[in-house]
């Protein structure tokens, strides 16, 4: 039989163990969508200008990522970019990626090694396809993406603004080094 000391010890960590679970079990909103993406028109090439890089994204400058789709309604993807400098070597990754059915053309998953997908989710583009913001539920990464390789501080702001409505921090959001205009 415990001593009472030792129940209480017990109880105690019971509680310490709940109050962690619960943490981690915070409720967020689902990440918010784009209702339908008209792929083709968002098929091409868009520069990032920012994002909460992954580790290969680190040290990323000049990074463009294109699309296309192919006859299969794969989307085939190249992204590229300087490694540590503008005068760094060329880094090219192609992840495949696969437009999840009934989800208007906004959620994918991106295959960079079979047979894993990894969420891609379209959380915004422009009524003029010239700007997106590209998310993941978990809100760990995100990417600020534009048909150009600059855009004015205004629509900087407002889709940073966009992101941190959707839950992201975003002191991570690092601007990417693009080439002078």
């Amino acid at each position: 039989m415990r001593s009472a000391p030792d129940s209480l010890r017990v109880a105690a960590l019971l509680v310490i163990a709940l109050s962690f679970v619960l943490a981690g079990c915070r409720s967020r909103p689902p990440l918010a969508v784009e209702q339908h993406v008209d792929l083709p028109r968002f098929m091409g090439d868009w520069y990032v200008i920012a994002c909460i890089p992954t580790r290969i994204e680190r040290q990323a400058y000049a990074p463009l990522e294109s699309y296309r789709l192919d006859e299969a309604g794969r989307v085939r993807t190249v992204f590229t970019f300087r490694q540590g400098g503008f005068d760094g070597p060329v880094r090219r990754y192609n992840p495949i990626g696969f437009v999840q059915p009934g989800s208007g053309g906004a959620v994918w998953g991106m295959q960079f090694i079979w047979p894993v997908r990894a969420d891609y989710r379209i959380v915004y583009v422009d009524p003029d396809y010239r700007f997106t913001l590209i998310g993941r539920e978990k809100r760990d990464y995100a990417w600020m993406m534009a048909r150009t390789p600059h855009i004015s501080e205004a629509d900087y702001g407002r889709l940073q603004a966009l992101l941190a409505a959707q839950g992201y921090d975003v002191s991570a959001l690092r601007r990417m080094p693009q080439p002078a205009p």
